[in-house]
């Protein structure tokens, strides 16, 4: 939120603030938009600053932040809280009693800030003053905003148009002694603190290796030791500092902080640890040289040295029935937030106004203490720093000052003390450990714009209210990781089985996809590998936005893919996010014409570009796809420009990785056999039916089972010589591949046996010893083997042996079918088999159909198809062609029952042209 001192202008644009970026705007100074205002003001407008809220429940909080940060930034501290709660109340009627949107307007003045709620429901309902009108129960939801604004508003009044209403109050800033830092009551004097007759004050200074290197008269008096005996000594040897289980602070770390105020023992010449109360300063001589002055006092004088608190701390406020408010509801406020992100705003906000602050952030450290995670900010840019993760180790970038409270002067002079406020504008800041059981859970800090705004006794102040809701924070953030993780548990589970319900490679990249946006990120991409040797490929991208898709994917097209590390876990990919801000840079210079060119050539562009750069600015993690110890590709995730991924969505993130590269490599192996069985399968098929001159010729082949191409049935046709043609349709035992690994052995050994001039019987014969030569894998099997010679009068010769196989048929031109052989034995049975050929004449417009069992056998319930329904069919095609007759056949056993086929089915039908009908 910025805001300006204008008197009687126009101020400059506020910006939004909050989660929901209201729709703000900027008004001439002493006029208000949508509502109407004749009071007279006393007072001169010197900056105002409008927000629009939309008629939702979340609004409510978002207009606080707005009105607290207004007020902040304004240097109204004094009045924020009031200020919020009056704008909290009437907010909530217009944007969730109300139902409409919700105007709010601060106007600064000289005396202190007026505010105006407007709202589009102009119901006139004002309680009268006159009136004995009870508070509203603490428990209602509404009723309590025009009574609030009696009871805390120097002013306030209401206004009604035929479509808005506007309800405003003022408050008055409290006067302030002028000079005075800190001052307590006057006592009596027998309620002073005791002291001896003199009180003696210790001044000690400690070079930057811990030595002493200076020592007074009072330090002599006090310890027993000579100036002589002490100097050059470590201040080590003779504190006794009260180290605490899990703190990591000791005497060495202290003397390093720029101030520290507190109690510990100083071993003296006798023996005995007398306890002492100290302020530590450190300074630097002229040389640049640094060191630290010690001040100390006894323990019970230390009001001499202890700074004063400016409110009581320790004690909390009494409750109405006289007994002592808990410390966290004190700080927090009642009731409490329910949920871990509403305590830790809550929290953020108290800080800042406790210590006149205009930022504060809370950050909480990892299972492993780490690293810390930003969780909420308030004055700081916090969709940039939200989940952002900084290490706890001291070094630079690093937040060292994590596991101790800790004061810093000014930023400025100590760039990356703390990482978080860099680029904020922050010069001072104070931060405090939360801890539960000595064990680091968080860190709590409050930061102001100017250098110096803060000493040790901010810090103990803040380090009192941290020690109070750490258990809480605790607390809270332990059931939301038992929530987070019972929801990973459910979405992995769902995961897994749609990953195992497919083994479709392109189904699978987008089931990856699919289940990552907008769950996990806001947009994702998958980068698949072939082998070893080969380059990364951008197989898919998907973002929660359709539209954005053809921009992402061509951004990444212009940058080198992530290389592919096996490293378990996700690493940062900055490449994604560099490249889209140099985009958006050259298209908001081009579209300024500072690129040179048209300006209108490129405008079209400017949207998308500078929309995909925004999609892909925030943070980019990559998650390599490791399967059977192979990296097969890499899972990119990304949010929009300046957000940050949570930890425990990476580690969701990691285990969907997991899963997913095995289902890739689970369909990458499936597509692959696949091709192989398909590349095989093809192999034992005919090549092609050859033209033959006066003989029609169709098929039609339908192996049972999802994926085969061939099963136990097989037909073929081919030439031997001397203008003859050998064709055969057969059927082995059983179905799939081991019964297609016989057909290819008895089609190829029949165009062998064939061609080597062997009349039909001896064919067959010849291929029976074959496939009883198989042994085990042997299977018996019906054939239907015959030779065709056309004849020069039209019709066709025939010989035909019919091994076990169903019997062709024969349709004459008058409609008659008749079989055109007699059954034989089948093959793989017996080995001495004795075959006959028989010969059958196709006269013009005759028509054979050879047809496998699979086409006599179709059944539904109990009824069968059977020969003589494919008798009663074949009567039906009396005049068709061959691929007519072929269709019809296959129609009507398609339709004689509604199940899938169960077996394969093979239709061979030949037709001697005359006169025919179309089908």
């Amino acid at each position: 939120m910025t805001t300006g001192l204008i008197p009687g202008g126009h101020p400059p644009e506020p910006q939004p603030t909050g989660e929901l970026m209201p729709q703000q705007r900027s008004e001439p100074a002493g006029h208000a938009a949508l509502h109407v205002d004749n009071r007279p003001r006393s007072s001169v407008i010197t900056a105002r600053a409008a927000a629009s809220f939309e008629p939702v429940g979340r609004s409510v909080a978002t207009a606080r932040s707005f009105v607290r940060d207004t007020l902040q930034g304004w240097g109204f501290a004094d009045i924020v809280d009031d200020a919020v709660v009056l704008t909290s109340e009437l907010v909530t009627n217009a944007v969730v009693h109300a139902g409409t949107h919700a105007e709010v307007l601060c106007l600064r003045t000289e005396d202190g800030v007026r505010i105006e709620v407007s709202d589009r429901y102009p119901e006139r309902e004002v309680p009268l003053q006159s009136s004995a009108v009870a508070m509203s129960s603490p428990d209602r939801e509404g009723g309590r905003g025009l009574q609030l604004c009696a009871a805390l508003a120097t002013r306030w009044g209401v206004d009604y148009t035929p479509t808005h209403k506007n309800v405003w109050f003022q408050l008055n800033l409290p006067e302030r002694p002028v000079g005075t830092r800190t001052a307590g009551p006057a006592l009596p004097a027998d309620l002073l603190p005791l002291a001896d007759g003199r009180v003696r004050v210790a001044v000690l200074q400690v070079d930057r290796k811990g030595g002493i290197s200076a020592w007074n008269e009072d330090a002599e008096e006090l310890f027993g030791y000579p100036s002589s005996d002490v100097i050059g000594k470590p201040l080590v040897d003779l504190a006794a500092w009260p180290h605490t289980p899990g703190t990591g602070t000791g005497i060495a770390e202290a003397l390093q902080l720029s101030r520290w105020e507190g109690t510990y023992g100083i071993r003296g010449a006798d023996g005995r640890v007398a306890q002492v109360y100290a302020s530590h300063l450190r300074v630097r001589d002229t040389g640049g040289e640094p060191s630290t002055v010690c001040l100390l006092v006894r323990d019970h004088e230390r009001a001499v040295l202890q700074t004063p608190s400016r409110v009581p701390a320790t004690d909390p406020a009494p409750s109405a029935d006289g007994q002592s408010a808990d410390p966290f509801e004190v700080f927090i406020g009642s009731p409490a937030p329910d949920d871990l992100d509403g305590l830790l705003q809550r929290t953020v906000e108290r800080a800042r106004d406790m210590l006149d602050g205009d930022s504060a952030f809370l950050l909480l450290a990892t299972d492993d203490e780490t690293e810390l995670e930003v969780r909420a900010s308030t004055g700081l840019p916090s969709a940039r720093q939200r989940f952002a993760r900084v290490p706890v180790e001291a070094g630079p970038g690093r937040y060292g000052s994590a596991r101790m409270p800790a004061v810093h002067d000014d930023l400025a002079a100590v760039p990356g003390a703390v990482p978080l406020l860099a680029g904020t504008g922050m010069r001072s800041v104070v931060t405090v450990p939360l801890k539960v059981e000595g064990r680091l859970t968080g860190s709590l800090g409050v930061a102001a714009e100017a250098p110096g705004r803060y000493t040790n006794e901010e810090a103990l102040r803040l380090q009192f209210a941290a020690d109070r809701i750490a258990l809480a924070v605790e607390s809270a953030r332990l059931g939301e990781l038992e929530r987070l993780r019972r929801g990973s548990l459910s979405f992995l589970v769902e995961a897994s089985d749609l990953l195992a319900g497919t083994l479709d490679r392109d189904q699978t990249l987008a089931l990856m996809a699919q289940m990552t946006v907008p769950t996990l990120a806001t947009w994702c991409a998958v980068y698949t590998i072939a082998d070893q040797a080969s380059e990364p490929y951008l197989s898919y991208v998907l973002h929660e936005d359709e539209e954005l898709i053809d921009g992402i994917k061509s951004l990444l097209s212009k940058v080198p893919p992530p290389d592919p590390v096996p490293t378990p876990g996700a690493r940062v990919w900055t490449a994604p996010g560099e490249i889209a801000h140099q985009a958006a840079l050259r298209t908001s210079m081009r579209s300024l014409g500072l690129a040179g060119g048209p300006t209108h050539q490129i405008a079209s562009g400017i949207g998308p570009t500078l929309a995909t750069a925004s999609a892909v600015g925030g943070e980019t993690v990559v998650l390599p796809l490791v399967a059977r110890n192979r990296v097969i590709g890499m899972l990119t995730l990304g949010k929009p420009t300046d957000e940050h991924f949570r930890q425990e969505i990476l580690e969701l993130a990691e285990d969907l990785s997991r899963r997913a590269a095995l289902a890739l490599d689970n369909a990458r192996l499936y597509s692959e056999r696949t091709a192989i069985s398909q590349s095989l399968q093809r192999s034992l098929l005919p090549p092609g039916l050859p033209q033959i001159d006066g003989v029609e010729v169709e098929v039609i082949y339908r192996a049972a089972g999802e994926g085969n191409e061939v099963g136990g049935d097989f037909y073929d046709l081919f030439p031997i010589g001397d203008g003859a043609y050998g064709f055969a349709i057969g059927d082995v035992c059983g179905t799939g591949p081991n019964a297609a690994a016989v057909t290819g052995l008895a089609r190829h050994a029949l165009r062998l046996l064939a061609r080597e001039g062997l009349s039909g019987p001896a064919v067959l014969e010849r291929l029976n010893s074959a496939i009883l030569d198989e042994g085990d894998r042997s299977r018996f099997l019906t054939l239907l083997y015959g030779e065709m010679r056309p004849q020069e009068d039209g019709s066709a010769e025939l010989k035909v042996v019919c091994a076990g196989h169903p019997l062709p048929l024969r349709l004459r031109q008058d409609g008659t079918v008749t079989a055109a052989a007699e059954p034989q034995p089948l093959l793989g049975v017996i080995e001495d088999l004795e075959l006959y050929e028989e010969t059958v004449t196709l006269d013009p417009g005759d028509v054979l159909l050879c047809v496998t069992d699979g086409v006599t056998e179709r059944r539904e319930g109990s009824r069968m198809l059977g020969d003589d329904g494919l008798a009663d069919v074949l009567t039906t095609c009396t005049g068709l062609t061959a691929g007519a007759v072929a269709a019809r056949i296959m129609r009507a056993v398609e339709r004689f029952a509604s199940d899938a086929p169960s077996d394969d089915m093979a239709i061979l039908a030949m037709r001697v042209p005359g006169i025919h009908k179309e089908a």
